[in-house]
C-alpha cells in the first residue's frame, strides 16, 4: 500500500461496526487508521508499527479498543495504556476515528466506555486518566460524559507542531488531567499551607474520599531523596517525579531539573508525594525556584501527587479553551500562582 492509498484510506461510508478488545489481526487497519489522520509524523510508533501494537496489547501494557466493521476494516481505535508512575492506573489515549464515520456516529465515546468497562474486572485497573487538549472543547465535553473529572491544568504541554496538520493551535497547546476512579482507596493528604484553600476545592471534585491535614512536618534528616526524571524530546518536557524528599531533596531536585533543561527542556513538571506530610516544605523550596501550581494528580504516585510547573517562557494563557467552569477556577489557580513566581523574580 502506498503513502497516497494510506493517505486517503478508504472505507465504504454506512457500514455497521462493534466495538470489541484488539486481535493482532487488527494491527495493519490501525496502523492505516493513524496514518490517514496524523501522517508519519504521529509520535508513538506503537500505532504505527503492527509487531509493536501487538506485542504490548499481549503485555497488556496497553490494551486497545477499536471499532471493527463486519468486514474486519478498524474505523475507530482508543486505547488503555502505561505512563504514570503507578501503573494500577492506566491513561486513556490514542483516540481517533476514521474520517467518513464521524459527526453523530458516537464512536468515540463508545470506544472509551469500552475500555472503562473492562478496565476493572478484566485487566484489575485501579483508575484511568486522560489529558484533554484545550485548543477545543471536543475531548474535554468527552471525558466529562464519560464521568471523568479535571483536576490540574498542564500549562503548555503540548508544541503547536503536534497540531501542524488540522492547524488548531498557533502556540504550545495546554492539557487538563482528567480522572476517574475504578477502585476506591480512600487514604491521608497533606496540604501545603500555602495551597490549602485551592487544594480543598480541587478534593471536593473528586470521585474518592480523602483524609486532609495541613502538612508542618519539617523533612526528616536521615531520608533518602527518591526522584525520577523522564524526558520527552518531542515536546520538550521534562517530568520530575519525586517519590521522597529527604535531607538532600534540593540538591538531587536541582540535578534532574538541570538535566532536563540541558536536554532542551522549555516545560517542567514536578509531581511531589502528598502522602509525606512535609511535603509544604517541598512547595516552599520549588516556589522559590519558579514553579507553580497546577493541580492534583489522584493516585500519580499510588498515593495523590501535587503538580506544580515550570515555564521557561510566558505562557499562552489566552489560547486555552475550557469547557466546565471546574476546569476554569483550576486555570485561574495556576494563572494567579504564575503571576506571583513572575513578580518575586
Amino acid at each position: 500500500m502506498n503513502h497516497n492509498e494510506v493517505k486517503n484510506y478508504y472505507i465504504e461510508p454506512g457500514q455497521q461496526w462493534e466495538i470489541d478488545l484488539f486481535r493482532p489481526e487488527d494491527a495493519e487497519g490501525v496502523r492505516q487508521l493513524f496514518l490517514s489522520v496524523y501522517g508519519e509524523g504521529y509520535p508513538v510508533r506503537t500505532y504505527l508499527e503492527p509487531s509493536l501494537l501487538i506485542a504490548e496489547n499481549a503485555a497488556g501494557s496497553t490494551i486497545s479498543s477499536v471499532a471493527r466493521t463486519a468486514g474486519g476494516e478498524i474505523v475507530g481505535h482508543n486505547a488503555l495504556y502505561h505512563s504514570a508512575p503507578f501503573h494500577g492506573i492506566y491513561e486513556s489515549g490514542a483516540g481517533l476515528v476514521h474520517k467518513d464515520y464521524r459527526g453523530g456516529h458516537g464512536i468515540f465515546t463508545d470506544l472509551f466506555n469500552h475500555g472503562k468497562g473492562i478496565a476493572a474486572g478484566k485487566f484489575g485497573i485501579e483508575g484511568i486518566f486522560g489529558e484533554a487538549v484545550c485548543n477545543h472543547l471536543f475531548a474535554q465535553r468527552l471525558t466529562h460524559s464519560s464521568g471523568a473529572a479535571p483536576h490540574a491544568v498542564e500549562v503548555d504541554l503540548m508544541p503547536s507542531a503536534a497540531y501542524t496538520k488540522e492547524k488548531s493551535a498557533p502556540g504550545r497547546v495546554a492539557s487538563l488531567f482528567v480522572f476517574l476512579t475504578i477502585k476506591p482507596k480512600p487514604h491521608r493528604v497533606f496540604l501545603p499551607a500555602v495551597y490549602e484553600a485551592p487544594m480543598r476545592y480541587l478534593y471536593a471534585g473528586l470521585d474518592d474520599s480523602r483524609d486532609m491535614v495541613l502538612s508542618v512536618d519539617k523533612i526528616i534528616d536521615d531520608l533518602p531523596t527518591k526522584i525520577d526524571m523522564q524526558y520527552f524530546a518531542f515536546a520538550q518536557v521534562g517530568r520530575i517525579c519525586v517519590w521522597e524528599a529527604g535531607r538532600d531533596f534540593e540538591a538531587v531536585f536541582s540535578l534532574h531539573e538541570k538535566e532536563a533543561l540541558d536536554k532542551g527542556a522549555v516545560i517542567l513538571q514536578a509531581s511531589l508525594n502528598l502522602s509525606e506530610p512535609w511535603v509544604g516544605r517541598e512547595v516552599d523550596l520549588l516556589k522559590e525556584r519558579g514553579y507553580f501550581l497546577c493541580g492534583i494528580l489522584p493516585r500519580w504516585l499510588d498515593a495523590d501527587a501535587l503538580l506544580m510547573t515550570k515555564i521557561i517562557h510566558r505562557p499562552y494563557w489566552e489560547d486555552i479553551q475550557l469547557y466546565l467552569d471546574r476546569a476554569k477556577r483550576i486555570l485561574e489557580f495556576a494563572r494567579v500562582d504564575w503571576e506571583r513566581t513572575v513578580k518575586d523574580r
